[in-house]
């Protein structure tokens, strides 16, 4: 059983970070695109750089949250009830940036708006994200039944605004590399220019958390995994700018990719076996051994990951494969 439990934390994470290397270049996209195109044929561009893979992207994430219900109930119920309002944001976020992909080219007349929709749909996202997993690993007040006390303010400490920054730059950052990698021209020079914008903002908030995390995190600074996962951060952070340097754009976004695989690495060394801490009451705290469902539950669903994840996986490297290469508009042709 206890096998079973923590082999789930670790899928559950698994998923997660998947989510944030494919889905994060979308946001960062949607987020930069104002700054990366200047016309109807630069959106064009960096729209079919995305619209191929964007929901195949937003698998991981489904996944993910199926995941978290069918293996940890009780913390889905509490986290996605404590976390109504910035999650429901969120929810409608992600709405309005797929209505706004489909919507921009079939309706020409309004393009500006879809266009904002999707800057603010892809925004909202990114910003939430960071600061509903900072409040996990902080701790929110939890009652007897694990039910969320506090308010949305409650949400707005120092330490889950700084990892909710850093989750915001790393998104900017990776759909800055991405559109390095796919792109070229104006809007390749725009996005690599972003890129070291992104990187400072990265590595400021993450060593700005660290220190935060030390202060306000019980017991972290002897979890030695933890520190290995700090360390591969700024590995990672060093190879951007390396890379950066050499205009070796692939690359580049290998290593943009590795600050998520190895934050969400840190995520779970700092976590783990605890699934959503009670702030006001260690005892009330949620974790893998106290929280999941039954035995037969987690066997059957772990007989449906060993088929479905690997499939998942084939798709993504099968749909990046047949739509890699640099995205342009043949014949200098106009968008529709």
């Amino acid at each position: 059983m206890a096998f079973l439990q923590i082999t789930w934390f670790y899928i559950i994470v698994f998923l997660l970070a998947g989510y944030a290397i494919l889905d994060g270049y979308d946001l960062g996209i949607g987020i930069l695109t104002p700054y990366l195109a200047k016309n109807d044929d630069e959106r064009r561009v960096l729209f079919n750089a995305i619209g191929p893979v964007w929901d195949g992207n937003e698998v991981w994430l489904i996944t993910a949250g199926a995941s978290l219900f069918a293996a940890f109930p009780a913390v889905y119920a509490t986290v996605f009830s404590g976390f109504y309002l910035p999650l429901m944001v969120v929810l409608f976020g992600l709405i309005f940036r797929a209505v706004s992909l489909e919507f921009w080219s079939y309706d020409p007349s309004h393009r500006n708006m879809w266009t904002r929709a999707f800057v603010i749909g892809s925004f909202l996202p990114a910003s939430l994200y960071g600061l509903a997993l900072g409040n996990v690993i902080q701790g929110i007040p939890l009652d007897e039944s694990t039910d969320f006390m506090g308010t949305f303010f409650t949400l707005l400490r120092p330490f889950p605004v700084m990892v909710g920054l850093v989750g915001l730059f790393a998104i900017i950052l990776q759909g800055s590399t991405f559109t390095a990698h796919k792109t070229s021209g104006d809007v390749q020079g725009r996005a690599r220019k972003s890129a070291v914008a992104a990187w400072w903002g990265v590595a400021i908030c993450f060593t700005a958390s660290v220190i935060l995390g030390l202060a306000v995190l019980d017991g972290v600074a002897s979890r030695w995994p933890a520190w290995v996962f700090v360390a591969l951060v700024f590995v990672a952070l060093v190879l951007v700018r390396v890379y950066l340097k050499k205009g070796e754009d692939f690359n580049l976004f290998l290593s943009s990719s590795l600050i998520l695989v190895n934050l969400w690495g840190l995520v779970a060394a700092v976590q783990f076996p605890v699934l959503v801490k009670a702030s006001n009451d260690q005892f009330l705290g949620m974790t893998v051994f106290n929280s999941s469902s039954g035995r037969l539950t987690l066997q059957v669903m772990t007989v449906i990951a060993m088929i479905g994840m690997p499939a998942v996986i084939a798709y993504s490297i099968y749909v990046h494969r047949v739509f890699r290469g640099k995205i342009e508009l043949s014949g200098g042709s106009k968008p529709v």
